[in-house]
């Protein structure tokens, strides 16, 4: 997933991983591009020697250590000014080094991204950029070997604005309580908010899809008369299922500190709710199959890949826009997915006894075999509840591009792996879609909103 550095972007005109050679080549002597808190240059590739390894690890860190920062491997300065290009060599040789020396000379390693950008005139060369975001996991401690004493410091640097700074002992005890804190914090936040939604639809009893985003770094959203006008317009007029026009909302209303919105009034239709800090999280009923006894009483529940799947690209871009654009919320989130037979087999449920209830049916996710239009099963197995999580950029899930496709997959292939399947073969972990893969009730649809978006 891409790194975003707005500023950057405003700079180079565009993202980091789609800016062009000539847009770094075109920043000499342009004095809005000097070296920032946010911006480093360097003329040549780190070396091998101890201090170029000390220097890497320190300047990625220092990055990770601040609000995150990039730096251009190519381009020369003159009093922090960009005066220069010297093109590297971007073959794979250099770009494991950079690797191999963040990974091995950093703690935690910072998490960065490489992005060649290659001269159009001479391939193969060009801009390495080091693209380091601003880190959950700091502080990222520089573990190379000493080059020169340091006794009145350790050895975790922070970008201070166009130098580096090292922390004190207060500032790292500091950085330490603050991601112990901020993680705890963060969890206690998803499961507040992932249970308010569950009890919102508790009388739920079909096959379900929750999904929940927090970001790393709460914002507020403003709700006044004046704003929930704007508010409500925007959000009657989202669709919510990629491809499917005419599919929108059908209500919005204020409830505590959030918005709640609805598909429509029938009692399976979508549900979301938008908190203020940016939180967002939505439930959406399955399509699938039922399967019934001969006296009309549920055996199973039985869903496509696909009908998990295509619900869940829908949800991540829907809670990412309200978290950047509504809440102002930006970098790293946590998002949770949970799969339920029924909403009683959530686990926020268990302490609810409802003897009026009927049982929770078994639901399997099945592909359906094109001989016979029957399910087939890969296991046997039924599941009630299965959950995934992972880390996502809000600007990748937010701008529906490969990112999107790339958080996708990983969520899907950890939930599905619960009925059997060791990925859903419908969205790579590189982003590659392949729509007739998806059921037959949303592979048009999933075709339709790719080729518009230019990633078929």
């Amino acid at each position: 997933m891409v790194t975003r550095l707005r500023r950057l972007e405003d700079l180079l005109g565009g993202r980091l991983d789609s800016v062009d050679y000539r847009s770094i080549a075109d920043l000499i002597d342009n004095v809005d591009a000097a070296k920032a808190e946010d911006l480093d240059y360097k003329r040549e590739h780190y070396g091998n020697g101890d201090e170029a390894r000390e220097e890497l690890a320190k300047d990625v860190a220092a990055f990770a250590n601040h609000t995150g920062g990039l730096l251009v491997l190519g381009m020369a300065e003159n009093k922090g000014v960009p005066s220069k290009v010297f093109d590297v060599d971007l073959d794979d040789r250099h770009l494991r080094h950079s690797r191999q020396v963040i990974a091995n000379n950093t703690a935690p390693p910072v998490p960065y991204e490489a992005i060649p950008v290659h001269n159009p005139v001479a391939p193969g060369t060009g801009f390495l950029l080091l693209a380091v975001p601003r880190s959950p996991y700091a502080p990222h401690a520089v573990t190379a070997r000493p080059t020169k004493l340091s006794r009145d410091t350790l050895r975790y640097p922070r970008r201070g604005g166009s130098q580096t700074e090292w922390l004190t002992e207060t500032d790292v005890a500091t950085s330490y309580r603050a991601r112990y804190t901020a993680a705890a914090e963060r969890d206690r936040r998803l499961a507040d908010v992932e249970e308010d939604l569950v009890d919102a639809v508790a009388s739920r009893t079909t096959p379900h899809l929750i999904v929940i985003l927090v970001p790393e770094q709460a914002s507020d959203m403003v709700i006044d008369s004046d704003r929930f006008i704007r508010y409500r317009e925007e959000l009657l007029a989202t669709q919510l299922h990629l491809g499917q026009e005419g599919r929108n909302f059908g209500s919005v209303t204020v409830g505590p500190r959030r918005l709640i919105v609805a598909e429509g009034s029938g009692r399976y239709s979508a549900r979301a709710e938008l908190h203020r800090d940016g939180s967002a999280a939505v439930a959406i009923s399955l399509n699938g199959r039922i399967h019934v006894d001969e006296y009309e009483d549920v055996q199973l529940h039985t869903a496509e890949p696909g009908d998990v799947v295509y619900p869940l690209l829908c949800a991540l871009p829907f809670l990412a826009a309200h978290a950047r654009d509504r809440a102002g919320a930006s970098g790293p989130a946590h998002v949770r997915v949970a799969l339920v037979a029924d909403i009683a087999a959530h686990p926020t449920q268990a302490r609810v006894l409802d003897l009026d209830r009927p049982p929770v049916a078994p639901f399997r996710v099945d592909r359906i075999d094109p001989a016979t239009g029957r399910p087939r099963p890969l296991t046997g197995d039924s599941h009630p509840c299965a959950t995934a999580d992972a880390g996502v950029l809000v600007d990748n899930l937010a701008d529906l591009d490969r990112g999107l496709l790339q958080a996708t997959a990983a969520l899907a292939d950890e939930l599905l792996q619960a009925y059997g399947y060791p990925e859903t073969g419908l969205i790579t972990r590189t982003g590659e879609l392949r729509p007739d893969h998806f059921s037959q009730r949303n592979s048009g649809a999933v075709a339709q909103w790719a080729q518009q978006r230019g990633l078929l």
